[in-house]
């Protein structure tokens, strides 16, 4: 399925649903940023996905971030919530998606890059590589929360 961003803009279409998501920043020892190049939308990004019924939010995390990229996590900690109502995802279903994404900070645990139907590439980049790199701006503004260490604050589930 394909989809399409619209970020501020203003035909965007109108949005007919809210998924709740996550995306999770994950540094290896080195300090690299673990990206996907998505399928959907050919952009990199943090992995994540929709939360499922019947699943605690923490589980969502490790699930979408080994279902994507291969690499099991522990979840530290929350760095944001992303709800713009002028960021919207059209999908060729003629579903148009509210952006509501809680973003969090994990480490890898185990697990070996791997891609999925999801992404078609997945890696290790270092920050100082990130500008070189196809990313949305929500996107981006969640790495950069998620590289400032001072902005986590505890999960409890």
């Amino acid at each position: 399925m394909s989809r399409t961003d619209y970020y501020r803009d203003a035909n965007a279409p109108r949005a007919n649903s809210v998924v709740p998501s996550v995306t999770a920043v994950v540094r290896n020892a080195d300090g690299h940023l673990l990206l996907i190049h998505k399928t959907d939308n050919g952009l990199w990004a943090l992995p994540g996905g929709g939360h499922d019924i019947g699943e605690a939010i923490a589980d969502t995390v490790v699930r979408e971030v080994e279902e994507e990229t291969g690499i099991a996590v522990q979840v530290d900690g929350v760095i944001g919530l992303y709800t713009d109502p002028q960021h919207v995802m059209a999908y060729d279903d003629g579903e148009v998606r509210q952006q509501f994404s809680i973003c969090f900070r994990a480490h890898p645990t185990g697990g070996s890059l791997r891609t999925s139907s999801e992404s078609k590439e997945v890696r290790w980049v270092p920050p100082t590589d990130l500008h070189c790199l196809d990313i949305h701006p929500s996107m981006r503004l969640r790495i950069t929360h998620g590289l400032d260490a001072a902005r986590t604050a505890p999960y409890i589930g």
